[in-house]
């Protein structure tokens, strides 16, 4: 994929690896547009414009249902027919993290809606169109703890591996119609959601989110390296 001028939404943009990949994309050229549920998404992108980007931000809770078709329509009416789009919005679904037999069933139900729920919602009508065009990319925002079990992380593990299955399965489908989907397990950062979910941890022993943001946007630019249905590990540069 060539970035410059392509038409970018990312999700969860407004803090941490969205935020970073939106300024990356629109440094590499791209038309980005931020979707967050926080006002901040507005001044992100207005900072990205008066770099001489093009960035458009819209606020919406993907959670809802009833915001993936206005936020699809919006995003097209601004950048033109979305080239990608990013599966960045992440919940760890119950804060502070506790075991499963702690964990209400509506803070799973939660963090299903935004990792699996928002995802398909989004690919049925976005990956539809790409295939029609013959070109595009779904990149799913992964997780360790969607293959490894740890204590206290059910939710936000249980809801990650899901949408790795779901990336999956669209990759089998929508593969052959020339629309790439794959996941990228970027690591521990130093983002909010990690300190929300580890406070004790020293900041300092975290990856930045640009290097993560930089090595995703190399695999959008080169398909070979995540090719459609491949899980990418940055760091082992391994595709699975």
């Amino acid at each position: 994929m060539n970035l410059h001028n392509a038409s970018m939404m990312i999700t969860g943009a407004s803090r941490g690896l969205g935020l970073s990949l939106a300024q990356t994309l629109a440094k590499r050229g791209a038309k980005v547009v931020l979707v967050a549920r926080g006002l901040e998404v507005y001044s992100h992108a207005e900072s990205l414009v008066r770099q001489g980007h093009q960035a458009f931000a819209l606020q919406a809770d993907l959670r809802d249902a009833h915001a993936i078709h206005p936020v699809i329509a919006q995003a097209n009416a601004l950048v033109g027919p979305l080239d990608g789009v990013i599966h960045n919005a992440a919940t760890l679904g119950v804060s502070p993290l506790r075991t499963l037999v702690d964990t209400p069933c509506e803070s799973l139900s939660d963090a299903l809606a935004l990792h699996v729920l928002a995802p398909f919602r989004i690919n049925k009508i976005v990956g539809a169109a790409m295939a029609l065009r013959g070109e595009g990319a779904l990149v799913h925002i992964t997780t360790d703890a969607a293959v490894e079990a740890y204590a206290q992380w059910g939710a936000y593990g249980i809801s990650k591996a899901a949408m790795d299955h779901l990336m999956r399965s669209f990759a089998a489908e929508l593969g052959p119609h020339g629309v790439r989907s794959f996941s990228v397990d970027p690591g521990e950062m130093n983002t909010a959601l990690h300190h929300e979910a580890l406070p004790d941890v020293d900041p300092n022993t975290l990856q930045n989110p640009s290097w993560a943001a930089d090595r995703i946007a190399d695999l959008l630019e080169h398909s070979e390296r995540a090719p459609s249905g491949a899980r990418v590990v940055l760091g082992a540069e391994v595709a699975s």
